[in-house]
């Protein structure tokens, strides 16, 4: 089986009715394709599927042929380089088509951050420490925003805040405990709080404490 099917309309990945061995698909490369490794290979290609978050055998062959460049070492594709990115993929587990597009460029991206770190450890010339030294900062943090992001997509695009440390004075009350509230539930209009009587406005303080001291 390779990575080049002979037709022109997706389709879906059939489940195996079989019960077939439970190991996780290989991938080997050859000069001029890739193969699917399994001893069952509807399993295989099944399991494969599943890992990668891929919709249909397109989808599949499409995001193995982009992780097999981004494996590259040397212009070459990289076995276990490749085997790497897809376990990392399938321990992140992608849900749909969006998360498996960012899953497959954040293990890229970890990947060619990795490559600057070891050209950083492995170079003495000043010149090019500066240089690798900004793409590996420009790529960890590129691999942070898509781990935001991807946290962003799983919760529907929510950030919750959650209170952990509350001060209340005389006649106050709380909930005791971790308060968690997503932001657009807990951002109230300006002067509500005083409007309803719960935090006093600086008017007021003022009026009470000329009348404590005696003025009208």
């Amino acid at each position: 089986m390779t990575t080049a099917p002979s037709r022109h309309v997706a389709s879906p990945l059939a489940a195996n009715a079989r019960s077939g061995p439970a190991v996780n698909p290989r991938i080997r490369l050859y000069k001029r394709r890739i193969a699917i490794s399994h001893p069952d290979p509807q399993a295989g290609e099944r399991l494969l599927a599943e890992a990668l978050g891929a919709a249909d055998r397109d989808a599949l062959h499409g995001m193995l042929r982009q992780l097999v460049k981004a494996s590259a070492i040397g212009q070459k594709p990289d076995e276990a380089n490749l085997a790497f990115m897809i376990s990392t993929i399938r321990s992140i587990a992608p849900k749909d088509s969006i998360e498996a597009m960012l899953v497959s460029q954040m293990v890229s991206v970890h990947v060619a951050a990795m490559r600057c770190a070891c050209r950083l450890a492995c170079t003495d010339d000043l010149a090019q420490q500066e240089s690798v030294a900004r793409a590996l900062t420009r790529l960890s943090r590129t691999f942070a925003a898509q781990m935001e992001a991807l946290n962003r997509h799983r919760g529907n695009g929510e950030r919750p805040i959650t209170v952990q440390n509350l001060s209340v004075q005389d006649g106050g009350s709380a909930i005791m405990g971790n308060v968690t509230q997503h932001a657009h539930l807990i951002v109230g209009e300006p002067g509500t709080a005083t409007e309803a009587g719960q935090i006093p406005s600086q008017a007021g303080e003022r009026e009470q404490t000329l009348a404590n001291r005696g003025f009208p």
